[in-house]
């Protein structure tokens, strides 16, 4: 009778153990970290996106398996042995499960290879390169709102079939732009266009001068550039100083964002064609989720805002869906879900982690068309994502066996 007795007091002893185990990882927090480079040249491009993960995170009530959700924050100030050295300290020392904004495509890469070695989840939104869901892609990662082949392919193959079919570049002298120059070149190429000069830039310029006497003396129709953020500010202006536009040259901005156009002013912006993944003002849904969103951040949301919130409320619907955060099985449920919510409809996420959605072809408006400062774009063309996308099989993903 002792034996026994004893026996259920230990088996009590046991199972309360473990209901206590169960019960401190049912209430330990699903943490996500949004890492991006909010200083510096994309400052203002990446001011907004912890914000909308936090939008995401709320939407579903704040909490998910029963466990609270937290959103991390951290400045990789665009140098990628920072912005690895951060995602390994979350993975390692702070359990984070999933991180995302992540732009800047050098940083963008050095991340991937983390997450990859360690079997965790990144959810790449900033970072253009389309090498992403190429040599470097992964089963635990994902490029969300866009990259450099769908720039090239929607802006670059509306502006040679308007007869723009001469092209100079002025590259950002990194991962992204040299990518982005590719992919564009190659669709101007194909389209029956030529580029008859580029130079590099290193990011953050402050002068284009030399750069921009060079793309005038080329006498190229198209002026591309192949850079972002404030180097795309900075380099439209300065082209209007040395008069390149009322000379007779068009400036192509291969990645400019809304931020980018209020900065300038329509004054300055008017008539730039561009393609996005996402507008504020493109329907009444997009609408309401910008009155929501700048109610915590007073400014117009970008396409890597609206990115880092689709790819947050994702993640976590994949995660209450398969019942756990193991990466496979929750990557497992983010493939087999359809991706819907502000920024996209019945969207998927490939095998190569390319999210495939609709891309927009917009041109900014000029000051007498807007009737307010945050009304700057209107819609060119909708593009559906198999047109805008790289095919599955021209990408050199490992994972994909042809």
């Amino acid at each position: 009778m002792r034996e026994a007795s004893l026996n259920r007091v230990v088996a009590g002893a046991v199972l309360a153990a473990l209901f206590t185990a169960g019960s401190a990882f049912a209430q330990a927090p699903l943490r996500i970290g949004v890492v991006a480079g909010f200083s510096g040249v994309y400052g203002d491009l990446t001011a907004g996106q912890y914000e909308a993960a936090q939008m995401a995170a709320d939407e579903v009530g704040g909490k998910v398996l029963g466990r609270p959700i937290e959103i991390l924050q951290a400045d990789h100030q665009n140098k990628p042995d920072i912005g690895a050295a951060i995602v390994r300290k979350w993975y390692d020392v702070d359990g984070v499960s999933m991180v995302t904004g992540i732009d800047t495509s050098s940083v963008g890469l050095a991340v991937r290879r983390v997450a990859a070695e360690k079997g965790k989840i990144d959810l790449n939104v900033g970072s253009a390169t389309v090498d992403l869901t190429g040599p470097a892609c992964s089963a635990t990662g994902a490029s969300w709102a866009y990259d450099t082949y769908a720039l090239a392919q929607v802006t670059g193959s509306a502006l040679v079939k308007a007869g723009n079919d001469s092209w100079f570049f002025l590259t950002a002298d990194y991962a992204f732009g040299h990518t982005l120059e590719r992919d564009v070149t190659a669709v101007v190429t194909a389209a029956g266009g030529k580029v008859v000069g580029s130079v590099k830039h290193p990011i953050s310029t402050q002068d284009f001068s030399s750069f921009l006497l060079q793309a005038q003396a080329s006498k190229a129709k198209i002026i591309a550039l192949a850079n972002a953020g404030a180097d795309t500010i900075n380099a439209i202006k300065q082209a209007g100083e040395f008069g390149i536009v009322t000379g007779g040259q068009k400036l192509a901005g291969l990645l400019v964002f809304a931020s980018d156009v209020q900065a300038l002013g329509l004054k300055a912006a008017q008539g730039l064609v561009l393609t996005e993944s996402f507008y504020w003002d493109l329907n009444d849904q997009t609408r309401e989720w910008t009155a929501k969103f700048r109610k915590r951040k007073d400014k117009v949301p970008n396409m890597t805002t609206a990115g880092v919130y689709s790819a947050t409320l994702h993640y976590l619907k994949a995660v209450q869906a398969a019942g756990t955060d193991e990466p496979g099985a929750v990557m497992a449920k983010m493939r087999e879900l359809p991706i819907n919510d502000v920024m996209t409809k019945d969207g998927k996420l490939r095998e190569d982690g390319r999210v495939m959605r609709e891309m927009y072809l917009f041109q900014v408006k000029s000051p007498a068309e807007s009737k307010n400062k945050d009304d700057i774009y209107k819609l060119v063309a909708t593009v559906p994502a198999e047109q805008a996308f790289r095919p599955l099989k021209d990408g050199n993903c490992p994972l994909i066996k042809n």
